[in-house]
């Protein structure tokens, strides 16, 4: 399996994003991670994760926005299943061999679990998204989602999911909330089950995008589009409009 990780190595989240790794080394499966340098200097990274082979970088040459570069490093994945994250964030210890092994002994395209948020004095708080846990049919996720303004329906990093389906719903060219795209897009095209356990740590910290000066001017916005387009993806999915000549 590969992760796929956009930044933009600013120095504020490199202690952040050797954490990532750090979390990554702890998996008791085999994995890999492609790392897309959203206009960020290679020599910039990491020596930790400089000196992983399991790491593979993908430098672009001017910056591109967290959509864009996690697209491009989508085409660099190599392996059967993918795992998108940030660069400020951790994985815990269970959660790439719990989702792994449903996939692999259910066939369901993709698994996805709860998570924590991280708190900077160290302790987690329990996140648990709406979608209830257990398996659910393709489009289903989205109906938990009740509008746009309402709580998203499942977390996009908790999302581990076969490539084939992540490259058919990859994220949505906005500035923010590209994620919500990519998540009602994997679970509207495939059926997919819900673990009740935490697969992933949320950091929280001043620095974190949602934390920035005129994120709320355009959430609102990016929640409609991404509703929206879930709605429409389940409804033509559903309806065979796809299959129509």
């Amino acid at each position: 399996m590969t992760v796929v990780i956009a930044t933009h190595l600013r120095e504020d989240r490199l202690n952040y994003l050797t954490a990532m790794h750090t979390s990554l080394t702890r998996q008791p499966v085999p994995w890999e991670a492609v790392i897309a340098l959203d206009g960020a200097d290679p020599a910039r990274l990491p020596a930790p994760l400089a000196a992983d082979p399991r790491i593979r970088t993908l430098a672009l040459p001017r910056p591109v926005g967290a959509a864009c570069a996690r697209n491009l490093a989508l085409t660099q994945v190599r392996t059967p299943y993918v795992n998108w994250a940030d660069d400020d964030d951790e994985f815990t210890d269970s959660a790439m061999r719990a989702r792994l092994t449903v996939l692999e002994s259910t066939g369901v395209g993709w698994c996805a679990g709860w998570s924590q948020d991280l708190h900077p004095d160290g302790s987690t708080t329990l996140w648990r998204c709406p979608t209830p846990p257990g398996r659910h049919a393709a489009g289903d996720v989205w109906t938990y989602w009740h509008s746009p303004d309402t709580t998203i329906p499942i977390g996009p990093t908790t999302i581990l999911a076969r490539t084939e389906l992540a490259r058919a719903a990859p994220m949505g060219g906005l500035i923010q909330g590209e994620d919500y795209m990519t998540a009602v897009g994997i679970t509207s095209l495939a059926p997919g089950i819900l673990l009740p356990l935490p697969v992933y740590r949320y950091r929280k910290h001043p620095g974190q995008m949602t934390a920035q000066p005129g994120y709320d001017q355009l959430e609102a916005a990016a929640r409609e589009h991404a509703w929206q387009y879930g709605r429409s993806l389940r409804s033509a999915t559903r309806s065979g409009l796809a299959d129509r000549g």
